[in-house]
């Protein structure tokens, strides 16, 4: 029995060398996929042991085709493993949380994939951060998908084919639909798994990110359309709805009969009623549930925008590239 470390990366500098350390100190096989790098990335993991791979540059980099790359090469090379643990180059990895989410795949056979709680590092250094640590605190139990950071078994992930390299963002809830599809769980540990390092985000680049989440609603849903269970097809109406019908019901009402656009914008603010109660109920305090649903309501806007792009794409039969957002 063994597990196998995958980390991804580009140009993530000291993050990278903190994701390094957090494995670096087991005896297991360790590959780090790189995508385009251009600061020193490569040198680096490989002084610390790890097996690198360079993507070729003329496919577009997508986190899922970096992910399918390592664990190519990480199973072939060292085919005793039986779990493999994902982690991008901007997170570390918890200590104890390698042995006890192979103990829980180990003694639990339905269980394909294991994740646990990610927190922010710097959770007070911004609004963005306060913002990404809420997000990230999810109820323990059984669900449906998970993020990119989890430990899988290896021979469900086989048979399932991996992640879809075509998706941009929103592979993990993808592969995870297939992985309950064929009868095996997902399960999210209270252990905690991994800290985030989101960075000294601004406000153009949660923008940014906000536009790719809304590009990843509409490919996934437009992927599963025929699926009985159809993944974010809520959210993509949720974001269709409040970030550009009714933005443009507002507009168009407040230029005709000014008391009507008044009136339609109560909606937003039972709307982020709605988020804020929501929020509290999970213990967030007054001032965080007031973030939350402040920003949750405004990102429906960009995230409209990516679901354009998605659907102006698919109409032009033009192809997925990467939305950058750091």
């Amino acid at each position: 029995m063994g597990i196998g470390v995958v980390v991804i990366g580009r140009n993530e500098g000291e993050r990278l060398k903190r994701c390094l350390n957090s494995v670096n100190c087991t005896k297991n096989s360790l590959i780090y996929v790189d995508s385009g790098s251009t600061d020193d990335s490569i040198e680096v993991a490989k002084s610390r042991g790890f097996r690198v791979i360079e993507l070729d540059p003329s496919t577009p980099f997508t986190a899922a085709r970096a992910r399918n790359k390592g664990f190519d090469r990480l199973v072939g090379q060292s085919p005793e493993v039986e779990f493999v643990q994902f982690v991008d180059g901007d997170c570390a990895i918890s200590e104890n949380w390698l042995v006890n989410a192979e103990h829980t795949l180990a003694t639990n056979q339905h269980i394909s994939v294991a994740c646990g709680r990610l927190r922010e590092r710097e959770r007070e250094k911004s609004i963005f951060g306060r913002l990404s640590d809420m997000e990230l605190n999810t109820e323990p139990g059984e669900i449906k998908y998970c993020g990119g950071i989890f430990m899988v078994r290896v021979s469900c992930f086989v048979k399932t084919g991996g992640f879809n390299p075509a998706l941009i963002a929103g592979e993990e809830p993808e592969l995870c639909l297939r992985l309950r599809r064929c009868g095996w769980s997902i399960v999210r540990l209270g252990d905690d798994m991994a800290t985030h390092d989101g960075g000294d985000i601004k406000l153009l680049q949660w923008w940014k990110r906000s536009v790719r989440g809304g590009y990843a609603y509409a490919q996934v849903s437009w992927l599963t359309r025929n699926d009985n269970e159809c993944l974010w097809i809520k959210q993509s109406r949720s974001v269709w709805f409040w970030g550009l019908i009714l933005p443009a019901t507002i507009l168009a009402s407040t230029v005709l009969i000014s008391a009507a656009g008044a009136f339609l914008i109560v909606g937003y603010a039972l709307l982020g009623y709605r988020v804020y109660r929501y929020r509290r109920s999970r213990g967030d305090n007054t001032r965080d549930a007031r973030l939350y649903s402040f920003f949750c309501i405004l990102g429906k806007v960009p995230q409209a925008i990516g679901q354009l792009g998605f659907h102006k794409n698919r109409l032009l039969n033009r192809g997925n590239r990467l939305i950058e957002y750091k």
